[in-house]
């Protein structure tokens, strides 16, 4: 009891930074005196939060260009020593892994195609470059935040369709003495990116809607997403908005995955089921203008991909949707089908206002940005700020 109650007095000590520091994440480049007013301190408290910050190499100072009249002040910036988290990316094609600093600024490390879509192939070369990084920037990598597309629980892998993967144990991307790794579904990390500072940015309540292979996504709560118990919560696309005669590699039936991708497309047009339902989808998008057909089918998926949109909207009401992937040029093809099917779908009183359903911002980067934003999480909360001060000589 004793020992817990230090640890959170421990914590409460960096209640403070951790505000200055969340302050410079959300708007990057503020000055000292900007700080101090958002967070309604006093000049001479944020004077000493940031000479604490500075003496642990957490946060750094540089004179703000001149504005005018008034006392100069100092724009927060990261420590050029201070920590870092690694966020990586496994992709149907590829992988890449940045390091972010606690400005939320990224350096794109490492990238690489696949040259097998084994799980101990693709594994094993993350796991180097992952060592590589650790060897560059040493202690000051605080966690390992892996964006994946497929179902996850916890930190194992259960489901990757468009890996191929089944049951894939990611824990050995690092070791029992290194960073702590957290694991996220690239569509819950697309929604976190889209929240923190894309196009749901300041909605406290938003729903993400990806579509690649399948759809994924996630509801956000204020910046958080709502994952469910194991962490295997926002797979939409087997939720059953489908024809329940059709078997879902999932082992469900009825699968929405199954209306809204290139096998949904394929099946439209009376063409085999595509070895590869992404790059069949943008095939299809491409020759949409010169083909009837293409083009009816393109509207059979609009269809389908603005009915289940509905259906979450009516279960979950949120202020805003974005939607991902290749939902944004699937409702780009078929824009009368997808808005009929939206407001169709949607409850009376959802119709006067319906929420907005946007682009997201953040494209192929979305997932990886949204990694970055949980991996700072993890290494500026108050506990963590206390533990790196401990072991940074002052």
């Amino acid at each position: 009891m004793a020992r817990a109650n230090v640890e959170s007095n421990r914590s409460a000590h960096w209640r403070g930074a951790a505000q200055v520091i969340a302050l410079v994440r959300r708007e990057p480049g503020i000055t000292r005196a900007a700080a101090a007013q958002r967070l309604t301190m006093s000049s001479g408290s944020m004077t000493e939060v940031a000479a604490r910050l500075r003496e642990v190499r957490l946060l750094a100072e540089a004179p703000a260009p001149a504005g005018g009249r008034g006392r100069p002040t100092t724009v927060l910036r990261s420590h050029p020593a201070g920590p870092l988290a690694l966020a990586a990316e496994i992709r149907q094609e590829d992988w890449r892994c940045c390091i972010a600093a606690l400005d939320g600024k990224t350096h794109l490390l490492e990238s690489g195609r696949h040259g097998s879509r084994s799980p101990d192939s693709v594994l094993a070369a993350l796991r180097r470059a992952i060592g590589r990084a650790r060897q560059r920037y040493g202690e000051r990598i605080g966690v390992v935040s892996l964006a994946v597309s497929g179902t996850v629980r916890a930190d194992r892998l259960v489901q990757a369709a468009t890996l191929g993967w089944g049951s894939v144990d990611l824990t050995t991307l690092t070791d029992a003495s290194g960073p702590k790794l957290l694991v996220g579904n690239d569509a819950t990390l697309g929604g976190v990116a889209e929240s923190r500072n894309g196009a749901a940015a300041g909605a406290g309540t938003a729903l993400h809607v990806l579509v690649e292979v399948g759809v994924g996504g996630s509801l956000v709560v204020d910046g958080q997403p709502i994952v469910g118990a194991t962490g295997a919560g926002g797979e939409y696309g087997h939720l059953p908005f489908g024809d329940g005669g059709r078997l879902c590699p999932c082992g469900a039936r009825g699968c929405w995955d199954l209306e809204v991708d290139g096998r949904a497309l394929a099946r439209h047009l009376g063409e085999a089921p595509p070895a590869d339902p992404r790059t069949y989808t943008r095939e299809i998008l491409d020759r949409a203008s010169a083909d009837p057909h293409a083009q009816r089918a393109l509207g059979a998926v609009g269809t389908a991909l603005g009915a289940g949109i509905a259906g979450l909207v009516n279960s979950h009401d949120p202020e805003i949707v974005t939607i991902g992937g290749l939902a944004i040029s699937l409702r780009a093809a078929a824009p009368a089908e997808f808005g009929a099917a939206y407001v169709d779908g949607l409850m009376a009183f959802q119709r006067a206002t319906p929420p907005r359903v946007v682009d997201a911002t953040h494209g192929d980067d979305g997932a990886l940005n949204g990694a970055v934003a949980v991996g700072l999480d993890h290494i500026t909360s108050e506990a963590a700020l206390a533990a790196w001060a401990d072991r940074t000589p002052s």
